[in-house]
């Protein structure tokens, strides 16, 4: 069952980015702006194999806390690159969009926290 409380935080991030970037924005939008920022290159085209690269970023990134990968840094294009830790647990569907999610509020949260 679907963790109310997250739900609502995941409406509410998705919702300010949609403000921030002009238009609503799925889950897998989401990804693809997190895996931007993470590259750190800017705006810019990418091709459709790139897109699926960037969101792989993503996906290391978030899960980077969770333990599943870790950052082994930048190729020589300055994409970053990122080891396996533990092996992914098998989830349903419906698991693997709440971890993702709440990996996104997590990550989100971490941006807004002043640093030290």
């Amino acid at each position: 069952m679907t963790d109310p409380n997250l739900e609502q935080e995941f409406n509410t991030t998705i919702s300010k980015l949609g403000d921030q970037f002009g238009g609503e924005l799925d889950l897998q939008g989401v990804l693809f702006l997190i895996g931007v920022q993470e590259l750190g290159k800017g705006k810019r085209k990418f091709s459709k194999d790139q897109k699926l690269e960037v969101m792989h970023v993503a996906i290391c990134t978030l899960l980077m806390p969770y333990g599943y990968y870790e950052y082994s840094g930048n190729d020589e294009e300055g994409w970053p690159h990122f080891i396996a830790t533990s092996k992914l647990p098998h989830l349903r569907p419906v698991q693997q969009g709440e971890l993702m999610k709440e990996a996104i509020v997590e990550y989100f949260r971490r941006m807004d926290e002043p640093l030290n």
